[in-house]
């Protein structure tokens, strides 16, 4: 695997398989497959088991089948995700889908069998258990919202055929999208997500032909993506409503590990800042020479002579200011770069959008379509922010990885921070000015986009609670939370209607994959806050948060940092501090 200095790369899934239809990749299925099965007899022996000599057998068992399970599962989801159209990869990841039932199964057997037992002189006979204490606790909890055995039998074989079978289709419509765009007299179809990279080009006739050319595709495609979205959503109504939960957003905030009284706090100091952030895109449109801003000119570049960002200056970049922070940050990132963990390119059936899969142990990859700007510097850090958790996770027992999304985000926004800050300490003027605004660009798309996204889809499970929405409901929808967040910072005929269609989160088989973003964000703000007061005493207490993001709930770990995450007070000082950049970045445009 090379790169030329000019070429994106693209990542390198050998040192798993040697490829799909390869003979260690199909031993390796085999295997998953058979663990499956035998996992599913033990599951149904548990009855008749000892609490102690159960709880053992089922943890090392869950471990066990939890390593084979992420590198086999997320190797094939990789080549499905850098590929929509690789007809054998998505048969492999449709068998798996089906495999992966009879795990969603036995996880609600393993759930009320747990719900019954003494679990805690299991914890207290031995400190080797005590790392498990916090995952079998909420499992107890957990299963006070489980229908009837068979219920949640049938719900997990019908998963692939409902909610799993529409997100498939959104993901493949979207992925394979041929978007026809009129630019200066001359017509072209592009993939829709090298059409969403035009909004960061210099020229407003490039980003205005691109977005009116995005809306129409949309438009082209909107009934199917309304049928996905109204038939998800209705089914979490469904099982949220069947498992006893208040509301969808009661068992969100259970999976993120976060309470009601910590989202309202956030989401109340959100909502308090968004006329900050207006002030900062009513100075964008004045620095652009307009007078308000059109959605299309949210990521335009400011005017001036700032940095290109080719690739190899991104990773040189990076792995500098990883090293600056610490030895072992920048050696992951050098090992990130030469061990070709990232696919760059943007392409035709590539998706949209950027992710990192941890695959084996502390080895990831990273999915993202790279272009030469800052911001893609940032993304590039926030993604490898989340192979550092992953491989800060590594030394944790496999069921003791999995992080919720609130503490997921902290590690690629501390990152992000770091290369935001080195590239206004060292870059020109101009630099120094297009790195803030890049910064700004991000705050807002996480803070008041968020909210927006937020209020969206609060909308929608009310509604949909009833019946269901069409497309031009869910755009009404859609365009009244822009409005409510952007509000007069943006021109009201050039908003964005079929952000719902865009954003892949919708589309996964919970709800509200929005607010553990901010959450991510303003908590890691506050923690590198803490790290800039004491650089030596913190390291060692971020690592081992980043390790622990399995074993305790936010608000736990939060207070070894001196953080009440309940307090609107922390989330309006985090919010403070990019209220700073926001008051310089005014200052500078006048």
């Amino acid at each position: 695997m090379t790169a030329s200095a000019s070429a994106l790369p693209r990542w390198d899934m050998t040192p798993f398989f040697p490829s799909l239809d390869s003979p260690e990749f199909s031993a390796a299925y085999t295997q998953m497959a058979a663990t499956i099965q035998s996992m599913t007899a033990f599951v149904e022996s548990l009855p008749s088991q000892e609490t102690t000599a159960g709880l053992q057998e089922l943890i090392e068992r869950q471990n066990a089948l939890a390593e084979l399970c992420g590198v086999v599962a997320t190797y094939v989801g990789c080549i499905v995700e850098a590929d929509t159209r690789d007809t054998a990869a998505q048969a492999r990841m449709s068998e798996i889908h089906e495999l992966f039932v009879a795990m969603s199964q036995q996880q609600a057997l393993i759930t009320a069998w747990i719900g019954e037992q003494e679990i805690e002189p299991f914890l207290a006979s031995s400190e080797d258990r005590a790392p498990f204490a916090y995952m079998l606790r909420r499992q107890k909890e957990q299963a006070l919202h489980l229908m009837s055995p068979a219920e949640e039998a049938l719900a997990a074989e019908l998963q692939v055929t409902g909610a799993t079978a529409w997100g498939k289709l959104h993901g493949d419509v979207t992925s394979q999208l041929l978007v026809t765009v009129e630019t200066n007299g001359a017509s072209e179809q592009i993939p829709m997500s090298a059409v969403r990279n035009r909004a960061t080009d210099p020229s407003r006739n490039v980003r205005s032909a691109a977005y009116e050319a995005e809306l129409a595709a949309w438009k082209g495609v909107e009934t199917p993506i309304a049928a996905a979205l109204n038939s998800i959503k209705g089914q979490v109504n469904t099982l949220s409503r069947r498992r006893h939960w208040d509301k969808p957003l009661a068992e969100s905030l259970f999976e993120n590990q976060i309470d009601q009284e910590t989202l309202d706090a956030m989401i109340g100091a959100a909502r308090e800042s968004m006329p900050d952030f207006r002030r900062y895109l009513n100075a964008k449109a004045r620095a652009l020479g307009l007078e308000k801003l059109a959605w299309h000119d949210i990521f335009a570049p400011l005017p001036g002579e700032s940095r290109a960002w080719e690739w190899n200056d991104a990773t040189q970049f990076i792995a500098a200011q990883f090293h600056g922070y610490s030895p072992g940050m920048g050696e992951f990132a050098e090992r990130s770069f030469r061990e070709y963990w990232t696919d760059a390119e943007p392409r035709e059936g590539k998706v949209g959008g950027a992710f990192c899969a941890g695959v084996r142990g502390d080895e990831s990859r990273i999915l993202m379509n790279f272009h030469p700007a800052f911001d893609s510097v940032s993304t590039l850090a926030h993604e490898l922010g989340h192979g550092y958790h992953n491989l800060c996770l590594s030394t944790r027992p496999a069921i003791l990885r999995a992080a919720p999304s609130t503490l997921a985000e902290t590690a690629s926004i501390f990152c992000e921070t770091i290369i935001r800050k080195a590239g206004v300490r060292e870059g020109t003027p101009a630099d120094q000015l297009a790195i803030l605004e890049a910064s700004l660009q991000g705050a807002t798309q996480i803070v008041t986009d968020i909210t927006s996204r937020y209020l969206f889809e609060q909308s929608v499970f009310s509604a949909r609670s009833n019946r269901e929405l069409s497309a031009d409901e869910f755009k009404a929808a859609m365009l009244q939370a822009q409005d409510d967040t952007y509000g007069d910072a943006l021109l009201p005929d050039k908003r964005h209607p079929y952000m719902w269609a865009v954003k892949p989160h919708y589309y996964s088989t919970g709800s509200f994959y929005n607010y553990p973003y901010m959450f991510g964000m303003l908590f890691a703000l506050g923690l590198y806050a803490r790290y800039e007061q004491d650089p030596d005493g913190f390291k060692s207490m971020y690592d081992d948060l980043l390790s622990s993001t399995g074993m305790a709930d936010a608000a736990t770990l939060a207070a070894k940092f001196g953080i009440d995450t309940r307090s609107p007070e922390f989330w309006r000082a985090s919010l403070g501090t990019i209220r700073e950049d926001i008051d310089t970045f005014v200052g500078i445009v006048g």
